[in-house]
């Protein structure tokens, strides 16, 4: 199927710039020229087959892999080039693939030793009302507030992942592979958490499989094939557009 690209307006205030971004590792390229924005308060959904370089992508926007060409401007300000605590401070707040929770660490120390350390934006009150708002999204978590990590089971380390990020006060959220083996229940809970999240205007930009509920979550989609964007459009453009979903994501 030839690769297909239609544009999309970007119609809110941009808040992250991608322009013909280059990155891999080691000699081998990943993305090739990606163009991608994230409006603020708007809610975008990475999708694409594996190994199309989504990851690739989000860890070169949070500074992890270094843009080999190109350009990320986050608020107006080229960020490409600084290490990734710094990009984390200005706003970026990163749900890695595989959560990468600490094993010797409780649910509340985890929380408390990443809650808001830098200028990401004006603060909404202080540590234990940040870590609050954490735990209303996630009443399992204040229940297990003081199990280690490597105790929690794979959905209340994803909780904890999300909320280790909340607690920053991120402009933009960055979430990879979002529900990636997770139960259907704490898939829901995840889904309810994020769709709480967007209400209240979080930018979002996300990584699933599950391109339903994505379509129910986003406002757009960008599609990656071979390193490349090959599809952009609204949730409702994909939603009625089976070929798409057929070329692009094989469902």
């Amino acid at each position: 199927m030839s690769a297909v690209v239609a544009a999309a307006a970007l119609t809110v205030e941009p808040l992250l710039d991608v322009r013909a971004l280059r990155a891999g590792y080691g000699p081998s390229e990943v993305l090739h020229g990606v163009d991608l924005h994230v409006g603020s308060g708007e809610v975008v959904a990475l999708l694409g087959r594996n190994g199309m370089g989504k990851t690739t992508l989000v860890r070169a926007i949070a500074g992890l892999n270094r843009a080999r060409h190109g350009q990320v401007v986050f608020r107006g300000e080229s960020v490409e080039a600084e290490p990734p605590h710094r990009i984390a401070r200005r706003g970026i707040g990163l749900v890695p693939e595989g959560r990468q929770i600490f094993a010797n660490l409780t649910v509340l120390e985890h929380l408390s030793a990443f809650e808001r350390a830098g200028d990401a934006g004006p603060s909404r009150g202080g540590a234990a009302n940040r870590i609050g708002r954490v735990f209303e999204l996630f009443p399992r978590l204040y229940e297990r507030r003081t199990h280690l990590g490597n105790q929690l089971s794979g959905g209340e380390q994803q909780m904890l992942a999300i909320g280790r990020a909340l607690v920053t006060e991120p402009r933009l959220l960055i979430l990879d592979e979002a529900t990636e083996g997770l139960a259907p229940l704490v898939r829901q809970e995840i889904w309810h958490c994020l769709a709480a999240l967007r209400a209240g205007g979080q930018a979002i930009l996300v990584i699933d499989k599950y391109v339903q509920r994505l379509i129910q979550l986003a406002d757009r989609h960008v599609i990656l094939e071979k390193g490349r964007v090959a599809w952009t459009g609204t949730s409702a453009e994909l939603d009625a557009d089976a070929s798409i979903w057929q070329g692009y994501l094989g469902v």
